[in-house]
């Protein structure tokens, strides 16, 4: 059986990945294990470990969008027009013609099959718990508080 991500944190690293990419545009992650209690992020591209600042702008950014009370939901397009804007490499051939996004209200979109809140004000305050850089792969480690 699949396990199921959880909501909340599945819906924060969404936000993390289109932060990094407005950060430091270098794409979003290309390896995630999402947990209820902590997850990481693994990202390509870099040649160094974030500095200390870094991480407190990515939190920072991060917790805005989240406190920005964002609606999120889920729309469906052909594979053909999904393909202009989205990176279908990574997609299983038997996903078939018509693909589901996720939308986080401006903020971000993506090709995604998993659970999610449905407004950003579910998801508490995050809070990168460590980073690392090993073998060219920056890792981000990541938590949520309970939201209010």
């Amino acid at each position: 059986m699949e396990k199921i991500a959880d909501p909340r944190m599945h819906s924060a690293e969404h936000i993390l990945n289109q932060t990094m990419v407005r950060m430091f545009d270098k794409g979003r992650s290309f390896s995630a294990h999402i947990e209820k209690k902590k997850s990481k992020c693994d990202y390509k591209n870099f040649d160094r470990n974030l500095t200390p600042e870094e991480v407190a702008e990515l939190e920072q950014r991060v917790n805005e969008a989240i406190k920005s009370h964002y609606d999120v939901y889920e729309e469906f397009m052909p594979r053909a027009e999904a393909g202009k804007i989205f990176s279908l490499h990574r997609l299983p051939e038997e996903t078939g013609d018509i693909l589901r996004v996720i939308k986080i209200g401006n903020y971000d979109q993506c090709l995604c099959s998993g659970v999610h809140v449905k407004n950003t004000s579910e998801i508490g305050e995050f809070k990168i718990v460590s980073t690392s850089f090993e073998n060219e792969i920056l890792r981000i480690r990541f938590k949520l508080m309970e939201a209010n």
